[in-house]
């Protein structure tokens, strides 16, 4: 049944789907479309108005149409795997899921391309092309599960990106729905195209711009040898320091991972991965290429890591090995998990030198907030991940790992980073989007916004704050020392 007070335009909405779309799935019940009330961050919940499930492009452009015309605010959505509340639908808005648009359209080879729907798995795509030697370099955490239309709402990176980069170096072209059904190809199937390069624009714009439904993206050759050292430090600063010392040296791994104490003693439980449990931390570094390339980027690697202090350094000697490694830092997450009734997943960047710092920083803030917390990092490129553990059902704990989350997000940038590295800002990290940015720049921002979307309805409230939401956290910053302003629905 839905509610007697849902909004006039999303009753039109539901009626006129109804009628001109047929065909088209629909859900309006309250249990039908809790399953959308949230994405990976779960502790900001809303349901929404109804979810709309095209099968197909058209119905998709219709959908969206009818959308436009009745004024409904949009929210699209691939898995639902995000980790900002991006994919958080409104009450009084609609979920347009594309979780069904979800076919390999065509695999190119010799250009090594392949056009897929938004709804593809991000290891199907590899999956898809393993016989042609190549796949699909971006491999978040999340990739089993995580769709393409996602990681290119996103920009999702994974622990290759520092050499194969994000989603939008590996991605061609995008084929977006506006939201008055206007479609447009930005991007090209050459490497390159003329005018303003509206591909990286719409790459992490957050759903706030478009829907993709179709995407372009780039293959890998599968490289013919890989290895990865596991490094053990006795100390996180000697780490960090190693991380930039590993990228002085002219060397840019295929991987570069960091893990504390608190991750690998929660991963070594779960996965049996053989890291060192007496380290402070570890290092991941991953070598691909030829043999000859490998053996000897690895032995440089090595020197490197023996100089920065490495209590022990052992490289994978087969590749169950290397893979066993590697499942350790992907079950970061779920690891973690297991130990803690709730963590909350921080995204912020640094420069490498900020490294030691950082860290130690981060291991006092637990002191001051009383909170356990996990540092998992994309240590090559500085994009941290630390996993601070609490319980929801303890009063106040949630408010405090707020507090916590967004003072390490100020320390992001008051070292010269950002507060997101590729998870996105969604409604998450909006008002610390009030600290990173300017109002000269917002403006350009919403400007941005509105001229693809006069109306604001594709995801509004997420990434780009208002300027007056701007003035009112920035008040209540000062005088009180709130970090969320206003409130977000909570569970």
């Amino acid at each position: 049944m839905r509610s007697s007070t849902a909004p006039a335009g999303l009753d039109q909405l539901v009626a006129d789907c109804q009628v001109q779309l047929p065909d088209l799935s629909l859900l309006v019940g309250t249990e039908e479309v809790k399953p959308y009330e949230c994405d990976g961050l779960s502790c900001y919940r809303a349901l929404p108005g109804a979810v709309l499930l095209p099968e197909d492009e058209a119905e998709a452009v219709a959908a969206l149409r009818l959308c436009s015309a009745a004024g409904v605010p949009v929210v699209a959505r691939g898995a639902g795997t995000g980790l900002s509340g991006g994919a958080m639908p409104l009450p009084e808005g609609v979920v347009l899921s594309m979780a069904r648009l979800n076919r390999v359209l065509d695999i190119d080879p010799p250009s090594r391309t392949a056009l897929v729907q938004p709804g593809v798995r991000n290891l199907a795509i590899s999956e898809a092309v393993a016989d042609a030697g190549l796949y699909y370099a971006p491999d978040p955490s999340s990739q089993i599960a995580c769709t393409i239309g996602g990681n290119v709402a996103e920009n999702s990176g994974g622990v290759h990106c520092l050499k194969y980069g994000l989603t939008v170096h590996n991605v061609l072209k995008v084929r977006t729905i506006l939201i008055d059904g206007t479609v447009v190809d930005v991007g090209a199937d050459a490497p390159d195209a003329a005018g303003y390069d509206l591909l990286a624009l719409m790459i992490g714009s957050e759903g706030l711009l478009g829907v993709a439904s179709e995407i372009t993206v780039k293959l890998t050759p599968k490289p013919l040898a890989a290895q990865c050292a596991m490094a053990a430090f006795d100390d996180l600063g000697k780490a960090g320091a190693a991380v930039g010392g590993i990228i002085a040296a002219g060397i840019i791994p295929a991987g570069l991972e960091m893990m504390d104490k608190a991750a690998t003693r929660a991963v070594e439980d779960f996965v049996h991965a053989g890291y060192n449990l007496d380290a402070e931390a570890i290092l991941l570094v991953e070598s691909d290429g030829t043999p000859e390339e490998v053996a000897e980027e690895m032995a440089r690697i090595k020197a490197v890591l023996d100089t920065a202090g490495a209590v022990e350094v052992r490289i994978s000697s087969n590749e169950a090995e290397r893979l066993r490694f590697w499942a350790g830092r992907k079950a970061a997450f779920p690891a973690v998990g297991r130990i803690s009734p709730d963590y909350y997943c921080i995204d912020g960047t640094i420069p490498r030198r900020a490294l030691p710092r950082v860290l130690h920083s981060i291991e006092a803030m637990t002191v001051e907030f009383g909170l356990r917390c996990a540092n998992v990092f994309h240590a090559g490129d500085g994009n941290l991940h630390p996993l601070i553990l609490f319980d929801a059902n303890i009063p106040g704990e949630l408010e405090r790992t707020e507090a916590f989350a967004a003072r390490i997000l100020e320390l992001c940038i008051e070292v010269g980073g950002t507060i997101t590295g590729e998870h996105g800002v969604g409604v998450e990290k909006i008002n610390q989007m009030c600290m990173q940015f300017g109002t000269a720049e917002l403006t350009r921002f919403l400007g941005i916004k509105a001229a693809f979307d006069p109306a604001g309805l594709l995801n509004p409230g997420k990434a780009i704050p208002t300027l007056h939401r701007c003035a009112e956290f920035g008040r209540m910053h000062v005088h009180s020392g709130q970090e969320k302003f206003p409130e977000l629905p909570r569970f």
